[in-house]
């Protein structure tokens, strides 16, 4: 890799980093009790696993930062660390496999298995919490199926797969931007003259 798409990596990982800090202190948030959901706030995380692995994990650490600083609950803080695990995996196979980005289709497949993924982390995160009684009490008013599994499992799995949308999208409309220093990218769209 050139010294120059060092740079360019590091300086859009960089914006996804800011983005990923200031989308949970600002960003809306859906309320089902007991869970919440921060609206877009995996989409740097996609956007940074779209491009490598590294970029996905720094991404993570700066979105758990990002909830940390806005003082929500420890587990809420342990659910964005989590994401560490998802992003990886999905970086690692977009890595080998770029092709998958390129038909609604394959993306399609792509992002309910990586969002799966998703929200198994964010249970296993939150069971241990559950059980030992250190959630709010509206967990426990609601009992373990409804509150874990289903907003918590079931909830990831949709509010990931409409974030993986939005960055599709953005990805599709970026990636013929960044085709020329993503190593091993095979773009469908060519690269944009401007960008060599």
């Amino acid at each position: 890799m050139k010294s120059s798409d060092k740079v360019n990596r590091i300086a859009v990982t960089a914006c996804l980093c800011a983005l990923g800090i200031i989308i949970p202190l600002y960003s809306p948030k859906i309320v089902l009790e007991p869970a919440s959901f921060t609206l877009f706030s995996h989409v740097p995380i996609f956007l940074a696993m779209f491009l490598s692995p590294v970029s996905a994990a720094i991404v993570v650490v700066a979105t758990t930062l990002g909830f940390f600083l806005a003082g929500v609950p420890t587990v809420v803080v342990a659910r964005a660390a989590s994401h560490i695990v998802f992003a990886v995996v999905g970086a690692l196979i977009l890595q080998r496999r770029s092709h998958i980005l390129d038909s609604f289709r394959s993306a399609a497949l792509f992002a309910f298995l990586i969002s799966l993924l998703h929200a198994i982390c964010e249970v296993a995160v939150v069971v241990p919490f559950y059980l030992n009684y250190s959630m709010s009490r509206a967990y426990y008013t609601y009992g373990f199926v409804v509150s874990v599994l289903l907003l918590v499992g079931v909830g990831t799995i949709v509010h990931s797969l409409v974030d993986f949308a939005v960055s599709w999208l953005i990805w599709k409309w970026l990636r013929r931007y960044i085709a020329a220093w993503t190593p091993g990218y095979r773009s469908a769209t060519p690269p944009h003259p401007s960008a060599s």
